[in-house]
């Protein structure tokens, strides 16, 4: 039996993270939209006031599956919550129980923070929305993600 661990990722995990969010990219067919750096998540990861953090899974020694998240809240529910930005797992390394080891990792650091919910989004095409369908996550078909960057986003910071 293959040995799985999870830790918290450190600086000098930056290298494998950014390979790890370039892997990602790939899979979801965005190469071309990374544009951050190791020198970015160096300063947002692990300077003095992080805006994220991220946790590294590996497979019998072999870094190969990571995610990526930081608090959200709910004004709704006046409670916090873990919002994930990113899972990944190495193609070769799924099927080993890693995605849902990392998502229950992710649910006892939020419980223990005395968060109450994980949130994240999910492209429309990718298979792995019925994996997070049978953990019990729901997709808010009411709710359409908004983005303001590029051009529009310098043009009403201008205002």
């Amino acid at each position: 039996m293959p040995a799985i661990a999870i830790r918290t990722a450190t600086v000098a995990d930056v290298p494998t993270l950014m390979r790890l969010v370039r892997a990602l990219a790939a899979y979801e067919n965005l190469e071309s939209a990374v544009v951050s750096s190791e020198e970015d998540l160096r300063r947002d990861g692990f300077g003095p006031h992080p805006a994220f953090e991220a946790r590294i899974a590996s497979l019998d020694g072999v870094d190969v599956g990571f995610t990526l998240f930081y608090p959200g809240y709910s004004t709704f529910s006046g409670r916090r919550s873990l919002f994930l930005e990113d899972l990944f797992v190495d193609e070769a390394a799924r099927g080993h129980g890693l995605g849902r080891r990392l998502l229950a990792d992710l649910a006892r650091i939020a419980d223990e923070r005395g968060w109450t919910a994980i949130t994240l989004h999910v492209l429309d095409w990718n298979p792995t929305r019925a994996f997070y369908e049978h953990l019990g996550f729901r997709a808010h078909g009411q709710w359409l993600l908004y983005s303001l960057s590029g051009w529009s986003f310098d043009r009403l910071a201008a205002e």
